[in-house]
C-alpha cells in the first residue's frame, strides 16, 4: 500500500482555513479533513470528490459493496483486497483508492459514507458555496435542480451545492437542509412551479 497516508492524518489533524470544528469533533470528520487537505495540496480536490461521488453512488445502489462496507465479520485481509479491486474496477484515482485501503486496513470502512459528506461539506466551504440536503418525492430533473438552485442562491446570497435524495415517504414538495436550519412548506409558494412539476 502506498504512504501517501500515514496513520496519525487520522489522529491530530490541524484545524484551520475554515474548517469546521464541528467536522473535527469526529472520527469520520478526522478522516475527511485528512483527505480533503491531502487532495487539496495534490491539486485533486475534484478529482477526488468525482471519486468519492462514484463511491457514493455504489452504496446506494449494490447491497454487495454496502454489505462489505458496514459488515463487522469481514476480516482486515478481506476488505483490505476487496476495496482493492473495487477501486480499480470503478477507475477510482489513486489518491482515493489509497485513502479506501487506509480505512480497510484500519477497520473503519464504516466511516465512509459519513467522511463522504464531510469530505462534500468542506469542499462546498472551500468553493464558498452552501451545501443543500434536498429530499423530493420523485427524483429531480436538470430543470429542476437549476430553479431549485436559483431560489437558494437567492435566499442565502451565495452559490448553493445540491446533495438530492429521494423519499417518497414525504409525498409532495420539498425538504431542504441548509446547514441548520431546515426550509419546508414556508417556501413552497416560492417554489411553486417547481413543486406542482413534482407532484405527477
Amino acid at each position: 500500500m502506498s504512504a501517501i497516508f500515514q496513520a496519525e492524518d487520522f489522529h491530530s489533524v490541524e484545524t484551520g482555513g475554515g474548517i469546521s470544528g464541528g467536522i473535527q469533533a469526529s472520527l469520520s470528520g478526522r478522516y475527511a479533513v485528512a483527505l480533503f487537505e491531502l487532495a487539496r495540496d495534490s491539486n485533486a480536490l475534484d478529482t477526488v470528490a468525482q471519486s468519492l461521488s462514484g463511491l457514493k453512488k455504489a452504496l446506494a445502489e449494490s447491497s454487495d459493496f454496502k454489505a462489505l462496507i458496514v459488515s463487522p465479520v469481514v476480516g482486515r485481509e478481506v476488505a483490505v483486497k476487496t476495496v482493492a479491486a473495487v477501486a480499480k474496477s470503478m477507475n477510482l484515482d489513486p489518491l482515493t483508492s489509497n485513502f479506501l485501503g487506509v480505512l480497510a486496513q484500519n477497520r473503519r470502512l464504516g466511516q465512509l459514507s459519513a467522511v463522504i459528506r464531510h469530505y462534500e461539506t468542506l469542499l462546498s466551504n472551500h468553493r464558498g458555496e452552501a451545501r443543500a440536503e434536498v429530499t423530493s418525492a420523485h427524483p429531480l430533473d436538470a430543470t429542476q435542480i437549476t430553479a431549485l438552485q436559483k431560489s437558494l442562491r437567492a435566499r442565502v446570497g451565495r452559490e448553493v451545492a445540491l446533495d438530492a435524495k429521494v423519499d417518497p415517504a414525504i409525498l409532495g414538495g420539498l425538504v431542504v437542509k441548509i446547514g441548520s436550519q431546515m426550509i419546508d412548506s414556508s417556501i413552497r409558494t416560492r417554489l411553486n412551479t417547481l413543486a406542482q412539476a413534482m407532484k405527477g
